[in-house]
């Protein structure tokens, strides 16, 4: 038994040493999002919206657009203190859209005012969100991040003109 358990050891230390692992590279890579967001600013039938002007210790790291699920466009960010945020816009119905993207989150009967506008505040088990349905969508900035930070990304929102 002692002769197993050693030989284990032995194959896991030179596993580890093998195996490349930096501790101090960025876990992350940020995506470069510029297509995907003129693709579905052509395509969906609302203004898209994306942020401008945040810091670049904001990472993108997930963007998607779906015609065949309600035009559902979908950003998503690691803040600067690597927490999630997500952008997601659709036309599908608020009372069903608004807890699939936040996973179950509900409205709190709260809003918040951010650049001007009114946003609902929903808080979940998972992801808070901020909401506001305008130009025929549904807009949901959700995520980890604190409501502070939510509203650094909705304040950053602005849709831009498609250029064909």
């Amino acid at each position: 038994m002692f002769q197993s358990l050693g030989v284990i050891a032995i194959a896991a230390g030179v596993m580890y040493l093998f195996i490349p692992h930096d501790e101090a590279a960025t876990p992350v890579k940020a995506k470069d999002y510029r297509v995907e967001l003129l693709t579905a600013q052509r395509a969906a039938p609302y203004p898209v919206l994306a942020p401008q002007g945040l810091g670049k210790d904001w990472k993108a790291t997930v963007v998607s657009y779906k015609r065949e699920d309600g035009n559902a466009w979908r950003l998503g960010f690691l803040d600067p203190d690597t927490q999630y945020v997500a952008v997601n816009q659709s036309t599908k119905d608020p009372r069903k859209y608004v807890p699939e993207v936040t996973l179950k989150a509900t409205n709190t009967g709260k809003t918040q005012r951010v650049g001007g506008q009114e946003w609902q505040r929903w808080e979940g088990p998972k992801y808070d969100a901020l909401v506001r349905t305008e130009n025929g969508a549904t807009t949901v900035v959700a995520g980890t991040a604190s409501f502070e930070r939510l509203a650094e990304m909705a304040g950053s929102l602005e849709a831009q003109e498609t250029r064909a």
